[in-house]
């Protein structure tokens, strides 16, 4: 599935002959300077992942610094490389931030002997545990996801992006689009970090009525520039998201407060206005505008509600129905990290309404619902401007205590698959219901007789169950329905590779809000996605296997294996 969302940028490698081996100027200690080839297409950045960063300014042909990546450039040995774009008459100038007496002199390191000139960038997929039908980069680390809106037949999907590495560093929107959810074509970088800040998350909306007046459905994205403080910007697009422009006047929105960011947008008919939700320390800030420039602030809901054991991130709201009473209620998504109810970041979420004003919470302060009882479920938000009313949800498929650790290079994390929102009510409260969007089902194969490492199971549960995944290694991945208790869990303690990170190996568990009867299980390659049919329970984890899991138990239950078509 992965072959043909790389079209667009995969190519052989090609490079130069040795003899265009690059040769830098050393200045000192921890300082080289490189002068680039001109007609250049790419000069190949060797990365050693741990190599200290270095601090790379690019400077034009005008002696102004275009751009100021952080790069670790390899000291010792090489793990990969990242392009970095050649335009005429660039000089780089490299501060390295390493101890000499531990790294050596800066002329020997093996970036200069392996760093080399190329016309293009392959982007061949050169890692087993890349999956065959989630949302990657191609290449370089990824977080939340970003600026996402659906038009003219396309879902858009931007993210938090590295370019020079599979670390987090350099914040970036990357781009993807898809008119299916699942299969993603690669576009050109969407917003580049500028002398305000890096791009931190953010949002996009679809401007139906020429509010800002950059034209009608023109797009305007909100994201969040970070340097010594974290402030709000404006970018805008009158190609249909293709290209950015950035707003003369940014930053939009300034604050006092030290955690300032991830705003969200969406139209509220009430008041005829836009919302704003930022996250602000450990509450969300509501704010409106009519013409997406001026803004009001309205409320803060947040204080003493729900978990607190982390930062408030990445916040979303929107109105959905209730299953079964023809009524609608207002949810506020709030991402938190950490305080995950198995460590590390979630998704927390409140039910309650939402007056153009302020959000008034249903639930006692001391009640904490989660989206998904998974380990690696963080930073949900939703596509603006989705078709028939849907709420449609993409999240980041990792957790942070582990993120930066997990056994990939060319890329670190993938997103999950897109999941349609709404509620339903259980013992007086209102909780969120997670069902995949209905585009999975496209992706769903023949009947098969064996277990792959990229497929779906349906399993009819009856009464308790256990079902478990196993590799001729002995690993496994076990997950038991509790009837009685009615709770749902999955351990992968030994599902593979683990020792990465002590807070991996885990067991999740979670309330399945009534019997369970139908189970919809997604594998692939490094991710298990367990959804109850009626969409009352979900979980997302990560597994590492050293061999794909081959061996297929269930006891208490009929499991039934589909095929993932291409």
């Amino acid at each position: 599935m992965r072959k043909l969302t790389m079209t667009l940028m995969t190519a052989m490698l090609t490079v130069v002959t040795a003899s265009a081996q690059v040769q830098p100027k050393v200045l000192g200690d921890n300082h080289a300077m490189l002068r680039l080839e001109q007609g250049r297409k790419y000069v190949l950045l060797p990365v050693e992942e741990k190599a200290e960063n270095a601090q790379v300014r690019v400077i034009g042909k005008d002696n102004q610094s275009t751009r100021r990546p952080n790069v670790r450039l390899a000291v010792d040995n090489v793990d990969y490389f990242v392009p970095l774009e050649v335009k005429d008459g660039q000089t780089l100038d490299i501060i390295f931030h390493g101890d000499r007496r531990q790294t050596g002199n800066v002329k020997d390191f093996a970036c200069w002997k392996e760093m080399k000139y190329s016309d293009t960038f392959d982007t061949t997929n050169r890692e087993r545990f890349r999956p065959a039908y989630h949302h990657t980069p191609l290449w370089g680390w990824m977080n939340d996801p970003n600026g996402m809106f659906y038009k003219d037949g396309e879902w858009h999907l931007c993210y938090q992006w590295n370019p020079y590495g599979s670390q987090w560093e350099n914040m970036t929107w990357g781009h993807s689009v898809s008119r299916d959810l699942i299969h993603w074509e690669p576009l050109p970088t969407a917003i580049e970090a500028d002398a305000i800040g890096t791009i931190f998350s953010g949002s996009c909306v679809v401007d139906k009525n020429n509010t800002a007046g950059y034209g009608k459905d023109a797009i305007i994205a909100f994201y969040t520039s970070a340097a010594e403080s974290q402030t709000q910007s404006m970018a805008y697009s009158t190609d249909g998201g293709r290209t950015f422009k950035k707003y003369e006047k940014n930053p939009v929105i300034v604050s006092d407060k030290p955690d300032f960011r991830d705003p969200h947008l969406f139209w509220h008919e009430g008041t005829q206005k836009w919302i704003m939700l930022l996250a602000v320390g450990q509450e969300m800030h509501i704010y409106s505008s009519a013409n997406l420039k001026d803004w009001t602030y309205e409320s803060a809901f947040g204080r003493e509600y729900g978990n607190h054991d982390g930062v408030w991130e990445c916040p979303d709201m929107m109105p959905l129905p209730v299953r079964g009473t023809g009524q609608q209620k207002w949810m506020l998504l709030c991402n938190i990290n950490p305080g995950g109810p198995f460590g590390g970041s979630a998704t927390q979420y409140f039910v309650g309404q939402f007056d153009g004003h302020k959000f008034t919470c249903e639930s006692k302060p001391e009640v904490t619902k989660w989206m998904d009882y998974g380990k690696d479920h963080y930073a949900t938000v939703t596509f603006d401007n989705a078709p028939d009313g849907r709420h449609v949800a993409i999240v980041w498929m990792s957790n942070w205590q582990y993120a930066g650790a997990v056994p990939t290079r060319q890329f670190r994390s993938a997103n999950a698959l897109p999941r349609d929102l709404d509620l339903f009510t259980d013992g007086g409260e209102t909780y969120c219901g997670v069902m995949p969007s209905k585009e999975v089902n496209a992706i769903r194969g023949a009947k098969q007789k064996k277990l792959t490492d990229a497929c779906e199971l349906v399993v009819d549960v009856k009464g308790t169950m256990e079902l478990t995944l196993a590799n001729t290694k002995g690993e496994q991945v076990v997950m038991r329905y509790d009837a009685q208790k009615q709770t749902f869990s999955m351990d992968r303690k030994k599902s593979g590779m683990t020792s990465f990170s002590e807070a991996f190996p885990i067991e999740t568990i979670a309330p399945t809000h009534g019997a369970l009867k139908q189970l919809r299980i997604f594998i692939d390659h490094s991710s298990i996605e367990a959804f109850a049919a009626d969409g009352k329970m979900a979980m997302t984890n990560l597994v590492f296997p050293s061999e794909p899991y081959s061996i297929l138990k269930v006891k208490g239950g009929k499991a039934t294996i589909y095929g993932i078509k291409n």
